[in-house]
């Protein structure tokens, strides 16, 4: 299929094309590349956004449970829902159980909804590298909220908030000391925390645990970007669908403010910046990795172990090397 047929398939809505698209867009091929790239410029011009929520969660705090409720009452309102959830991919082998799916089946059923499980392909903050690009890829086919459901909870996962207008933390109630283990930089981007399993024996643990977040929160996190009672911790439950649709609120109420004061747009352009910035500096060490430019460093690093030239010197021939495009061999 040509690119600009799988473009216009995709901008209509087709679910299976978008499939399709997420798939050119992952590839490690240089000519799949190629054809992305063509592909993610040509549905841009379109200019559809979405409302982009990151979540993170650790594990067995109810994700993929709360994931698939909340998308539930998106869709009761009307909405199109895309869910982007990263499993986690094996270092040894690079696998991925990408079992997310299976576990939304009432979700997955749903028309109006997307899910598309991806491996993390080892990559740092558990976001593929790619996961940006599918971002767009479901905005261009239509969706009005994308879910980015990232791997676990840890300090490198704040880069999920390069890509999403807001940021949800989920958690777990009776914790015990979990306040302390938790990430102070996870906590300090999350725009609301959830307290999720809010039912049954745990709901009155759950109400407590809201309460020590909600105070922590306002101890060491204001920002001049937020209204004043944000960022905030909730009380939910998935299994219930009791405090989600409270939630969903929240979310609409923060974004609005946000928009209204500029600083959405601000945020999205912010965002664009460093993409860019990131792309540069995996374009840039590609080069590097190339057969004749690894040759060119192992020839000048022996040189400097010689003492022959200063690192600093070493590093500028081989940077002259790379904008002449080629290895230049030298004594």
């Amino acid at each position: 299929m040509q690119i600009q047929d799988l473009g216009e398939q995709l901008l209509n809505g087709d679910r299976r094309s978008l499939a399709r698209a997420i798939t050119l867009v992952e590839s490690q091929r240089a000519d799949h590349r190629t054809q992305a790239d063509a592909l993610l410029e040509h549905v841009s011009q379109v200019g559809r956004q979405a409302f982009r929520i990151g979540l993170s969660g650790a594990p067995g705090v109810g994700k993929s449970t709360f994931i698939e409720a909340f998308g539930m009452i998106l869709i009761g309102q009307g909405l199109r829902v895309a869910v982007l959830a990263v499993d986690p991919s094996s270092a040894r082998s690079g696998g991925s159980i990408l079992g997310d799916k299976t576990r939304m089946n009432r979700l997955g059923r749903a028309p109006q909804a997307f899910i598309r499980p991806s491996p993390s392909q080892t990559h740092l903050g558990g976001v593929a590298r790619r996961t940006r690009e599918a971002v767009s890829l479901c905005e261009a086919a239509g969706f009005d909220v994308v879910l980015i459901e990232t791997v676990g909870v840890g300090q490198s996962e704040t880069v999920v908030t390069e890509m999403s207008d807001l940021f949800l933390l989920l958690l777990a109630p009776a914790g015990g000391d979990e306040l302390q283990g938790v990430k102070r930089g996870i906590m300090e981007i999350a725009d609301i925390v959830l307290v999720n399993k809010a039912d049954g024996d745990l709901k009155s643990a759950a109400t407590c645990t809201q309460a020590d977040y909600a105070s922590a929160l306002r101890l060491f996190r204001k920002r001049a970007q937020d209204p004043a009672d944000f960022p905030k911790a909730m009380a939910v439950s998935a299994m219930e669908d009791t405090g989600l649709a409270e939630a969903w609120k929240e979310m609409q109420t923060l974004i609005a403010w946000r928009r209204k004061n500029g600083h959405w747009a601000a945020r999205r352009a912010a965002q664009a910046r460093h993409w860019f910035e990131e792309e540069l500096r995996h374009a840039l060490l590609a080069r590097l990795a190339e057969p004749r430019m690894q040759t060119r460093i192992t020839e000048l690093g022996g040189q400097v172990a010689k003492g022959q030239h200063s690192p600093t010197a070493a590093a500028a021939a081989l940077l002259r090397d790379l904008d002449a495009g080629k290895a230049v061999q030298r004594s």
